[in-house]
């Protein structure tokens, strides 16, 4: 019945994609994906709860919750890793990096799995207290939805693309029930190079998303803030202070999550990965619980001014004596976040930095504003500079202020925080902007050698694969043979370039036709000359594995059209730059 259901359902968007043009179809299929990316994180959201009420609320396990949760992480990072391995063949793309790479190298195509592999990992890691947050998986199982379901009706390269960010738009829209939020998340972290009319397609895919959230979550599941106190610009002083900060502490949540990460990328066992991972998770949460899971309760309670709470099953609760030591731990809890969440990621889970960022941001805002009331201002928004931080961490750590702004002011159910939104925002993005001139994500593809680019040239050109371009139906010569044989290889050739080649196919010149007619004609000459004689060294050469800006460069500086390939200076073919210029053309016209 359920397939006779899914048969149905395909025949039925056949028949609309047939009697619609593009733009109608390109609609309508926005539409589908951001209530596809919806359901899966409304999807996401029921697992995560389903695994804390019935492990953690004792309606299975009848154990103490304060021992329990100690443990459980390493449970749910154990058969996430399990899973990985066995089902998913461990492959598992994580993150937004991964996207990026689908979109500059493979076309917009993501992996069929992705469409739910990301559900099923995210939710066991983070469901049994894994310290990240499931907005990244939600994020690359909308983008996966959008990737096949163009894939499944022949979408072009452009449509596809854009019913990816699509996915993410709607995911995000549907976690936070913020389709702004969501629209913004694609055009700063997804999209290098977007156009207005690419605007209604992602504006449909996180309404459809967000409309899901709705109907089908409760505000307590979300995270959702009731502004108590209004803005008040005397303060904006505070907030330029506040935003600084903010521009710090996202540098150090970058640097020092990247770090923790790549070492547990160092351990080749997978064994030992995930032991020394769920042991240091069990240590941290045992002294600062509130690092346990995403963390968005303790959120609540910091702007609530409920900070006794994120220790009340700490073993350190009874050093807790008086108002400092209070503020010198949830200082400790904000910088072990970003440690606990590269332990959960780095030691084989799955999650991402979404609700970590928002964690930190939360813990900096009451920090600040915390110590100010301690040296005895009067009158300070504890919860307004709790909340406002969230954008400034948000901005600095995904290089997208807006999406902070306004995912903030969505969340608060209004834009009273609007002009503090921005200033801290902007001031915390711009400083990291300074010192990481690219977001974690797209830094990790630079350092593999993937180009990602706003600018719209540099984007397409990183798409071209120059390997499938290599001619190699040149006539090799070897550097022994005499005129005689070379004029043989001109006469069965249709080309004018010869490369001239050693035993082992080593490159060592080429024979251009037009510098040999008068040598061609003189018959006296053709037992005489060799091959290494009439050869001329390559005005440059392209090694395969090279990067194709600089194999543009390379045409630029030597004024030719064709020019050798080789790897490891072993012959392979000949580039014609004419080629890459054509093939550019066509991915321009995709784009347009």
């Amino acid at each position: 019945m359920n397939f006779k259901k899914i048969n149905f359902i395909e025949k039925a968007i056949n028949w609309i994609h047939e009697k619609t043009n593009e733009k109608q179809f390109l609609i309508f299929s926005s539409i589908l994906v951001g209530i596809s990316a919806g359901i899966a994180a409304v999807t996401l959201k029921f697992f995560v709860f389903f695994i804390k009420k019935y492990f953690l609320d004792g309606y299975f396990l009848k154990f103490d919750y304060k021992y329990l949760y100690l443990v459980l992480p390493l449970l749910g990072i154990g058969l996430t890793i399990l899973i990985v391995n066995y089902f998913f063949r461990n492959q598992l793309n994580r993150g937004t990096s991964s996207i990026l790479f689908s979109i500059a190298k493979k076309s917009s195509f993501l992996p069929f799995t992705q469409m739910y592999s990301h559900i099923i990992t995210s939710a066991l890691t983070i469901g049994f207290g894994g310290s990240a947050g499931l907005e990244s998986p939600i994020v690359s199982t909308g983008s996966a939805i959008g990737s096949n379901f163009a894939r499944t009706y022949k979408l072009s390269y452009k449509e596809r693309t854009l019913l990816l960010a699509a996915g993410a738009a709607g995911g995000i829209a549907g976690a936070f029930n913020a389709p702004i939020a969501g629209v913004l998340f694609a055009l700063e972290v997804i999209l290098v190079d977007i156009s207005i009319s690419a605007f209604i397609p992602l504006l449909i895919a996180a309404a459809s998303g967000a409309l899901i959230s709705k109907i089908i979550l409760n505000e307590s599941s979300l995270l959702f803030f009731k502004l108590k106190q209004p803005f008040d610009y005397h303060n904006l002083p505070l907030y330029v202070v506040l935003g600084l900060l903010a521009g710090i502490t996202s540098l150090y949540y970058v640097n020092f999550f990247d770090k923790i990460e790549t070492l547990f990328h160092k351990i080749n066992s997978n064994f030992s990965k995930w032991l020394i991972g769920g042991i240091s998770l069990a240590i941290l949460f045992a002294m600062f619980p509130s690092l346990y899971g995403e963390g968005y309760e303790s959120i609540k309670s910091l702007s609530e001014f409920k900070a006794h709470d994120l220790f009340k099953d700490s073993l350190l609760l009874d050093f807790i004596n008086n108002k400092w030591v209070l503020l010198l731990f949830i200082c400790i809890v904000l910088f072990l976040k970003s440690v606990a969440a590269a332990i959960t990621i780095g030691s084989g889970g799955n999650g991402g930095n979404f609700a970590p960022s928002l964690f930190v941001g939360a813990y900096l805002g009451f920090i600040f504003s915390y110590f100010l009331t301690l040296i005895g201002f009067d009158n300070i928004p504890v919860s307004n500079f709790t909340i406002v931080a969230m954008a400034g961490i948000l901005a600095g750590v995904f290089h997208a202020p807006l999406t902070g702004i306004f995912l903030i002011a969505e969340i608060t159910g209004g834009y009273e925080l609007i002009i503090p939104l921005m200033v801290v925002a902007s001031i915390s993005y711009v400083i990291v902007k300074y010192f990481h001139p690219h977001s974690l994500d797209v830094k990790r593809l630079k350092q593999k050698g993937t180009v990602i680019s706003e600018d719209k040239d540099t984007s397409i050109l990183s798409k071209i694969d120059i390997k499938s371009m290599v001619e190699n139906d040149f006539a090799t010569i070897h550097f022994k043979s005499t005129l005689r044989d070379v004029v043989e290889s001109i006469k069965h050739s249709k080309r004018n370039t010869f490369p001239v080649v050693k035993k082992n196919n080593k490159l060592l010149g080429i024979i251009y036709l037009d510098n040999i007619k008068e040598e061609m004609f003189n018959a006296e000459l053709y037992d005489e000359i060799t091959a290494k004689e009439l050869m001329r060294k390559p005005a440059m050469v392209i090694n395969i594995d090279e990067d194709i800006f600089v194999i543009m460069k390379k045409f630029e500086e030597s004024g030719q059209w064709n020019l050798p390939v080789v790897d490891n200076e072993i012959y392979v073919g000949f580039l014609s730059k004419s080629s890459i210029l054509d093939t550019y053309r066509h991915k321009l016209l995709d784009t347009v």
